[in-house]
């Protein structure tokens, strides 16, 4: 297995590190965002601390290859702001090949250059889902009828068996936004696209706990980690 830092958008302002973990077996290629928005800090450990374990040789894949971009937005993450533009409304839409800012088109490229069997979208939002199902904390987002919302399901019912507190259980959330990294690997690019959300009330440890988890789970699922 090998482990290589590259730089995403090299050479410009919005500069920012990626790894790539080649396990030197044929297998699919899983890829890992995170940082899109720069206010959801528990996601970009979560992705920065797998990526240190996979240099570390703390985890290593099986067969296939993973691509993790831990903190895609520098500049918002610096300013602890969601980000403006909204870097998540401007991923190239399905009648179009073009994304609508430098960072979204260099992520959405990445992705064109691999093109990953899976995707994970790593996120924070407020709100418990399961005190209100319009929020979107602790679940996970798919369209519905996908391979990856029968996977999500899956993986749902195995992590809620060893969460305790019944509040923090996580959910299924159908939603599908134009101009989302997730929608645009999935309908342009064929992916297993998945958004990853857990609640910003929650303890910071626990949060990124629950990320790193759930990636952990679906690198079993895709047949990449033992």
């Amino acid at each position: 297995m090998s482990v290589r830092q590259h730089i995403l958008a090299p050479n410009t302002a919005f500069a920012t590190p990626y790894y790539v973990i080649n396990s030197r077996k044929a297998g699919p290629v899983f890829m890992i965002v995170s940082g899109i928005h720069g206010n959801e800090p528990a996601s970009i450990a979560a992705a920065q601390a797998l990526a240190g374990k996979f240099q570390r040789s703390e985890l290593t894949l099986s067969r296939g290859k993973l691509i993790i971009v831990p903190l895609v937005n520098q500049r918002a993450y610096r300013r602890k702001s969601r980000g403006v533009p909204d870097l998540n409304r401007t991923f190239p839409h399905a009648d179009s090949s073009r994304a609508g800012h430098p960072l979204s088109d260099a992520v959405f490229a990445l992705a064109k250059r691999y093109r990953p069997a899976w995707y994970l979208d790593l996120h924070e939002a407020n709100g418990l889902s399961q005190h209100n199902p319009r929020r979107v904390g602790q679940t996970l987002m798919v369209s519905r009828g996908t391979r990856a919302a029968s996977a999500a399901r899956r993986i749902i019912s195995v992590m809620n068996h060893s969460v305790g507190v019944p509040s923090y259980r996580f959910n299924i959330k159908h939603r599908e936004r134009a101009g989302t990294s997730r929608m645009a690997v999935q309908q342009l690019l064929g992916a297993k696209a998945v958004t990853v959300e857990t609640c910003w009330s929650l303890d910071f440890k626990l949060r990124v706990k629950y990320q790193q988890r759930i990636v952990r789970h679906f690198l079993k699922a895709a047949g990449i980690m033992n």
